[in-house]
């Protein structure tokens, strides 16, 4: 198998699509549903990066001794 064949068959990643999303068909209520989604999505991925990146920093000072 091709790797291209490969990668052109793997699914879209779920923000792709949801970038693609009509938006038009919303109303306003749901387009300010949709933002508190979101923003919550965002605060959670904030906080795995800021905790993965102490893991990191408490790893990388315990091996560096």
């Amino acid at each position: 198998m091709d790797v291209d064949d490969f990668l052109s068959k793997r699914p879209e990643s779920p923000l792709a699509q949801l970038m693609r999303e009509d938006l038009d068909r919303l109303s306003v209520d749901e387009l300010a549903e949709r933002i508190a989604l979101l923003e919550a999505e965002a605060a959670r991925t904030r906080a795995k990066r800021d905790s993965a990146s102490a893991f990191r920093s408490a790893a990388d000072s315990l091996f560096r001794k």
